[in-house]
């Protein structure tokens, strides 16, 4: 099933091809229980300048996801199945000389521990020119200039002098920006942020994601932003699907579900977040743990953690259904939906 999200944000333009469309996407991987599904029928999709999140626990699907979009999957032990479409191109079977055209063109990545992505034996100004000269051809010249010209873009002072510098030179968030440099060069229509901000302290946190929001506007740059962070959700988003083993189990505007959650698994996501004005307050969290892919439950995969279960709720698969009323494009995994009345967050 696939479910398109809407976005909220001005900046969207109705009625154009998403961005990125994915519908029923499916990933295994060989594990000691053999063949094991860890993404379950995925869908989603982008609308062209709206940040859409992805949020969930450890485990829940999320960097896996966002790897089969990028297709960095190991073909040998990974099975990828659906549809995964960026600006009306198939990713899905494209051969390995095909997508790395697609990478950094059209869908660009970063990641949450930028200088494992960065090689210290290069500056930081080489490794942009590189992306340039690597898809767009141009002479080093023009490279090393475009080079400087995003290092400025980012927010890196005296940008001509720090293109020769050695990633080991920056800080954290200046290998963050760097990452994002390279990520943003070739002007993807598409960029994937994978706990980007998760390395950073708060203060660093807070000015990447404030230089996120500009990026995106200035480059016109639709992001997929993937997190286990809800307040990280709330500065960025405007749209968010919360993944839990494997599924999608609600999708919603990222005001509706802050304000008024439909899944039991959302409201303890939401219940978990630090209330910082009462700093005596204990800190809440969601009893169990997410199981692993080759142990499931057949039925709601949430059931065996969540307070507000029945036996119908271990009945069978819950689909993702919409919910009333039509065309608030809402959607949910759960079979107690329309009676549940859960709390959100209004302060």
């Amino acid at each position: 099933m696939s479910i398109d999200v809407v976005d909220q944000s001005t900046s969207a333009r109705s009625g154009a091809e998403p961005v990125l469309r994915i519908e029923d996407l499916s990933v295994d991987f060989v594990t000691d229980n053999g063949w094991t599904r860890v993404v379950d029928g995925i869908g989603l999709s982008i609308p062209a300048g709206s940040v859409v999140g992805v949020v969930g626990e450890s485990g829940s699907g999320k960097t896996v996801t966002s790897l089969a979009v990028m297709g960095l999957l190991p073909g040998a032990t990974s099975k990828v199945s659906g549809s995964i479409r960026v600006a009306g191109r198939e990713l899905v079977g494209m051969t390995d000389r095909d997508l790395a055209a697609v990478r950094g063109t059209e869908v660009s990545m970063i990641f949450q521990e930028p200088r494992r992505s960065l090689d210290p034996a290069f500056t930081v100004g080489s490794q942009i020119a590189e992306v340039v000269r690597r898809h767009e051809g141009v002479d080093r010249k023009v490279a090393w200039g475009r080079a400087v010209e995003m290092l400025d873009a980012v927010g890196i002072a005296d940008a001509a002098r720090r293109a020769h510098a050695y990633p080991h030179e920056f800080s954290g968030g200046m290998c963050q920006r760097v990452m994002l440099a390279i990520a943003l060069v070739c002007r993807p229509k598409l960029l994937i942020a994978d706990e980007p901000t998760t390395a950073l302290d708060v203060t660093v946190q807070a000015q990447m994601l404030e230089l996120m929001r500009d990026v995106q506007q200035q480059f016109d740059v639709s992001i997929l932003f993937i997190t286990h962070d809800l307040g990280v959700v709330a500065q960025m988003c405007d749209v968010v699907n919360v993944m839990y083993a494997g599924q999608v189990i609600e999708s919603a505007p990222v005001e509706d579900l802050f304000l008024s959650p439909l899944h039991p698994y959302t409201q303890g996501l939401l219940d978990a977040i630090p209330d910082h004005r009462d700093r005596s307050a204990p800190l809440k969290s969601i009893s169990g743990a997410v199981p692993a892919p080759w142990d499931w439950p057949q039925s709601c995969r949430f059931a065996p953690r969540c307070p507000h279960v029945r036996p119908e709720c271990e009945v069978g698969p819950v689909p993702l259904a919409g919910t009333a009323p039509a065309g608030s494009m809402r959607a949910v995994r759960c079979s107690r939906a329309n009676d549940l009345v859960l709390e959100g967050i209004t302060g």
